[in-house]
């Protein structure tokens, strides 16, 4: 499948992580110490797409996600202790169909990519009432004593603010992998706020919050 100047692969080296999805628009800072990925990374470096397909790992026994999302390393450093710190940017979701235990000391995965990321910009969400989110966030995020710049947030166009807040927030990893697997922009914004809703009252879902 061509895009921006280069084939998106049948198979992918994994990267999998509890906890963290890659989402539209934006980028993923990993610090890269395992030694089997920072084999990983040197390898990648010498492929033209320089891809990484980020999954969750779903429990404590190795479980991958079906769903995941591929990344191109779009930023590079090394430190003095041998580490790598990188930066993913978003390309498009796929669907893992196998992993490849083979001669690399990291796993690949056999996929299938996503036809819904390769469409244009998402249209704008006409049903989105930004006061009321941002007052559900502010109540969400002092409860678990977390900031963010609120001038920012005002002003953020509505999908790299949603998908950032999904990405940054402390949710589940179901929830993360749900979010992950929205079928678009507004649908991920509309299950944001209902996690953040389902939170505020505390898992009771009688409770109507204004």
């Amino acid at each position: 499948m061509p895009r921006r100047g280069y084939d998106l692969p049948d198979a992918l080296p994994l990267f999998p992580l509890g906890g963290a999805v890659l989402l539209p628009r934006t980028r993923l800072p990993l610090n890269i110490f395992e030694p089997r990925y920072l084999q990983m990374v040197e390898d990648v470096l010498k492929t033209p797409e320089r891809l990484i397909a980020v999954i969750q790992q779903l429990d404590d026994d190795g479980a991958l996600a079906t769903v995941g999302a591929a990344g191109r390393i779009v930023g590079f450093s090394e430190d003095e202790d041998g580490r790598y710190m990188i930066a993913l940017g978003h390309v498009a979701r796929f669907r893992l169909l196998s992993v490849d235990e083979g001669f690399s000391p990291y796993l690949t995965g056999r996929v299938k990519w996503s036809g819904q990321d390769e469409a244009p910009a998402a249209a704008a969400d006409k049903d989105w009432d930004r006061t009321r989110f941002l007052s559900l966030l502010r109540r969400y995020m002092d409860g678990h004593e977390l900031s963010t710049d609120w001038d920012a947030a005002r002003d953020a166009d509505a999908e790299l603010l949603v998908n950032s807040l999904a990405m940054a927030l402390p949710f589940e990893a179901q929830e993360k992998q749900a979010l992950l697997e929205a079928r678009d922009a507004c649908a991920r914004r509309e299950l944001l706020e209902g996690l953040l809703e389902y939170e505020l009252r505390g898992g009771d879902s009688d409770e109507v919050l204004q």
